[in-house]
């Protein structure tokens, strides 16, 4: 993981509030996770704090604050638009924010989901979200790219977790045939939609059964719609994968062959660098070797 860049711990999320957001002071506070870009504090029943570890997630928050608003009517699920912003302050160096608290658990993770419906879900929030993005929305060098230009890396990971790869039954020639295919496919030639960037199982909520919300939208970027789809292949077998197509196609994105194909090799490119990450979760390691067993035998 990135080393933290600043020691975030409840005092100082009560020092932030007591500065900046006095009216939410009282609220219990307490700490959920110390992710890889940023340390999230439940702030009462209803809210969460998210506090960016180093810079470059201060990047990411900032994207969130500018952005998110933008995007978010027309969605049919909640995502974590910020409801308070924060600054900088002399002790704290970077922006934060207070954002709606969520109640479940990741769909990659904890109870069983109904997959039918959670791929009609996804699929229309992915329709909604991909609109035409403004010529000002952020880029992201390693999200809505041609797959080409992650071609070398990509296929130094696969030799690299080759035994993980066989042990967890995919495999490794047909993995990188499907990959190819994918590299080979002709690029994205349409406009730039507005991508989460990051749609993988454990940044989508479930509760109940059912998807509740999509969180984390630091990489938030524009660019190939395939992007996006890699879910498709980490949470569904193949007949939910074809309602999840269905129900994703939209006037700017029909998920035709192509873009199909460019997702496929998403699945496996992103799922490849989690795996090839020791420290990768380990719910995150199960979502990226159930992509590859799926791509491998589609």
């Amino acid at each position: 993981m990135p080393a933290a860049e600043v020691d975030i711990d409840i005092a100082l999320v009560q020092r932030l509030l007591e500065d900046q957001h006095r009216d939410l002071l009282g609220l219990p506070l307490s700490l959920v996770a110390n992710g890889w870009d940023n340390v999230l504090v439940r702030l009462g029943k209803d809210l969460a704090v998210r506090l960016p570890r180093h810079s470059a997630a201060a990047v990411l928050v900032a994207n969130e604050i500018e952005w998110l608003p933008l995007i978010t009517p027309g969605l049919p699920l909640p995502v974590p638009e910020p409801v308070r912003v924060g600054g900088p302050t002399d002790y704290y160096p970077f922006g934060w924010t207070v954002v709606p608290w969520f109640e479940g658990h990741p769909a990659g993770a904890g109870d069983p989901i109904d997959t039918t419906v959670a791929a009609e879900t996804l699929g229309g929030f992915v329709a909604a979200l991909h609109r035409l993005a403004p010529m000002d929305a952020p880029l992201n060098p390693w999200r809505g790219g041609p797959l080409e230009d992650r071609d070398d890396l990509t296929m130094q990971r696969l030799r690299a977790v080759q035994p993980l790869l066989v042990d967890g039954g995919v495999s490794p020639p047909a993995l990188a045939d499907a990959w190819r295919r994918a590299v080979e496919t002709p690029r994205w030639d349409g406009a730039a939609l507005w991508l989460h960037g990051d749609l993988h199982p454990m940044n989508i909520v479930a509760s109940g059964g059912y998807l509740a919300a999509v969180i984390d939208f630091g990489d938030i970027t524009s660019g190939d719609p395939a992007t996006d789809l890699l879910g498709a292949w980490s949470l569904f077998g193949s007949a939910d994968r074809a309602v999840f197509r269905s129900a994703a196609a939209s006037l700017n994105d029909p998920i035709d062959d192509d873009t199909w194909q460019r997702g496929r090799g998403w699945a496996v490119t992103h799922s490849l660098a989690i795996l090839s990450d020791a420290d990768s979760p380990a719910p995150l390691r199960t979502c990226a070797l159930r992509a590859l067993r799926e791509v491998s035998t589609a």
